[in-house]
Formats: structure tokens, C-alpha cells, sequence
């Protein structure tokens, strides 16, 4: 594996004094992580430098055909000051995935996690320390051929900030209200919706804007389509307790395979909860919450981890889930998931790894 080279800044920045005001993705660290590809040559020359702008020929074909992916990750402090990653080697192989679908070269997995973690401990410094807190990771690649040409790049680069972050949502684990799209679509079968690439989410902001007018914090996307299966809320992942079972829809191609997610069923089957992966219709979804077999609804992602439904509307249907409230299996996952990933309760999964 190449030798990651170091060029430490002569600038450091003033570090965040009050860790409550954090908020999500605004502050940056002192450094990121660089790596180039060039066609017939491979990635090379990995290093970590003072974080700055690029610079790029504005003929660049990440501007124009929209060739590139990313990640998103978290390092957290743990009480004894030490720091640990949770489940990285998953986000290095959904990279991966995501890298083959956009036709950009795959990336060595123990090289991607060796680069996270090396960036993390140069900027270690940058780690919060308070409860809640944690050291956003964005890594991300994207194509640099100076071509207005439809085809794939012959150059790349990769690249990972870093962003002391506190809660994603401002009102923290509090139930949030969801808002049924019936117009546009998030992705199709077929296309990129498994992926985690810039596409899928620019064609998500219109809907997310209408429902932000309406009062509604997310968005809950129907399939391309029939226009009729659940697939996401806003870029999570959703779950719903119906009946006892849990019920979450399938990766049927347009379905982002969150980590998070992947994690929650392990969890939720550890516990001995039925973990059903199927197509949901909204009109299933709506029944059970009239008849009152929904029970609990709730995203799940890296940024929010999960993320509670308190209230939901379709067309003219509207409902609250649990009285609105945070239901008991939301409230474990929550607990159980930020415990492993703060170090406060034991991993029996193995899903931890320490930065040094």
C-alpha cells in the first residue's frame, strides 16, 4: 500500500470555543485528505495537506456530466479521549459501488480507511468532546478531464474533508413531520438511486423546498415508477414498525443501501423483531396508520443516525405516528447505536475500529 506524505499547515484555524453552536457541515478542519488518478497510471501519490480550494480548467467534466460520488462517515471522541470509527471498510465498499455505476475507478478499501484514519489523526485536535458531537467525514471523487466530450474521464481525484459537527437537525431526536411526494421522483430502477452521487440528491431539492413551504421537515419519496412503493425520506433510509414487525423497503436498485440502515436490521433481529425488506405502497402504509397497526415510523442515516416520524401526509391523508412522540424501538436503536459509536456500550458486532 502507498505511503501517505504528510505537509502539515502553517495556518492552523481557531478551533470552535463553544461546541453547542456547532451545527452541521460549516466548519472545516486544518487539513484534508488528496489522491489523483490518471488512466494507465492508477492512483497515486496520497498525501495530506493544508485544507483549500482546488483549481480546476472550467471545461472540468465533474461541471458538466456530473461524474463523481462520496461518502459520509463519522469519528467519534469516546470518554476515555480516545477516537474510533464506525463501520468505515462498509463505506469504502459502497464507494466502490457507487465509483463503478458512475464509471470512475475503484479505490483500495484498506487505502480508503488508512486515509480516513490518517486524516483523522492529524486533525484529531478537531474531534469534539461534547456529548452529541462528532468529526463529520466527507470523502468524495470526481472527474477532472478538461473535455466537454460524453464519456468517462481519464483523470480523477479523491478527495476527504473533515467538519466538527453537532446534531443534523436543529430540534435533535425529536419527531420530525414527512410530506408524501406524488409529483417528482428521487430515481429510478435502472439508475443511480443505489449510489451516493450528487445527481440523486440535486434532483431531490425542489420537493424538499415544497414541503419545507408546507411545513413539513422531510420528504417521503414514492418509487419512479408506479409512483406508489416507498423508497426514502429526504436522504435517509425509513423504517416502520407495523403490527410489531418492522418493515423497510427493499434495495430494489433505486434504494440507497445506507450503512445505518444495514446496521439498524442487525440490530432490530439481535432483539428478535421480525425484519421484513419489501415494497410498501403509501396506501398500505396510510391504512395501517388509520386502523392503527402503525406503530413507529423513523429514518435512519449517518448525519441524524435515526430519526423519528412524528407526523405524516398524502394527498389528502394525514397522521400521527405515536402520538407524535418517540416510540420505545426509535428511542433503542438511538441509544444503542450512539452507544457503541461513543464507546459507551460494548460492539459484540465488531463494528468499531480505533484510529490508533
Amino acid at each position: 500500500m502507498q505511503e501517505i506524505r504528510i505537509e502539515w499547515t502553517k495556518q492552523p484555524k481557531e478551533k470552535p470555543a463553544d461546541e453547542s453552536k456547532l451545527g452541521f457541515g460549516k466548519i472545516f478542519t486544518d487539513h484534508m485528505f488528496l489522491m489523483n488518478y490518471t488512466a494507465g497510471e492508477g492512483w497515486q501519490d496520497p498525501r495530506i495537506v493544508p485544507y483549500g480550494p482546488f483549481s480546476l480548467d472550467p471545461s472540468s467534466m465533474v461541471f458538466h456530466y456530473a461524474q463523481e460520488v462520496f461518502e459520509g462517515m463519522k469519528a467519534y471522541r469516546t470518554a476515555d479521549g480516545s477516537v474510533q470509527l464506525f463501520r468505515p471498510y462498509e463505506n469504502a465498499r459502497r464507494m466502490n459501488s457507487s465509483c463503478e455505476r458512475l464509471c470512475i475507478p475503484a479505490i483500495d478499501e484498506e487505502l480508503f480507511v488508512s486515509a480516513v484514519k490518517k486524516l483523522v489523526e492529524v486533525d484529531e485536535a478537531w474531534v469534539p468532546h461534547s456529548p452529541e458531537t462528532s468529526l463529520y467525514l466527507r470523502p468524495f471523487v470526481f472527474a477532472t478531464d478538461p473535455s466537454l466530450g460524453v464519456h468517462a474521464s481519464h483523470t480523477y481525484q479523491f478527495a476527504i474533508i473533515a467538519s466538527p459537527s453537532g446534531c443534523y437537525y436543529p430540534e435533535g431526536i425529536n419527531p420530525v413531520r414527512i410530506y408524501v411526494e406524488s409529483k417528482d421522483v428521487r430515481a429510478v430502477r435502472g439508475g443511480t438511486g443505489y449510489t451516493k452521487c450528487g445527481g440523486n440528491y440535486a434532483a431531490s431539492i425542489r420537493a424538499g423546498e415544497v414541503a419545507e413551504e408546507k411545513g413539513y421537515s422531510q420528504v417521503l419519496w414514492l418509487d419512479g415508477v408506479e409512483q406508489k412503493y416507498i423508497e426514502e425520506v429526504g436522504s435517509m433510509n425509513v423504517m416502520f414498525k407495523i403490527d410489531g414487525k418492522i418493515v423497510t423497503p427493499a434495495l430494489t436498485g433505486s434504494v440507497l443501501p445506507g450503512i445505518t440502515r444495514k446496521s439498524c436490521i442487525e440490530l432490530l433481529k439481535s432483539w428478535g423483531f421480525e425484519v421484513e425488506e419489501r415494497l410498501l405502497s403509501a396506501e398500505e402504509l396510510f391504512d395501517a396508520a388509520e386502523s392503527g397497526r402503525l406503530e413507529e415510523a423513523w429514518g435512519t442515516g449517518t448525519a441524524a443516525v435515526v430519526s423519528p416520524v412524528g407526523e405524516m401526509a398524502w394527498k389528502d391523508k394525514h397522521c400521527v405516528v405515536n402520538h407524535g412522540e418517540i416510540g420505545p424501538t426509535v428511542q433503542k436503536l438511538y441509544d444503542t447505536l450512539t452507544g457503541i459509536q461513543w464507546g459507551k456500550l460494548p460492539d459484540p458486532f465488531g463494528w468499531v475500529v480505533k484510529v490508533k
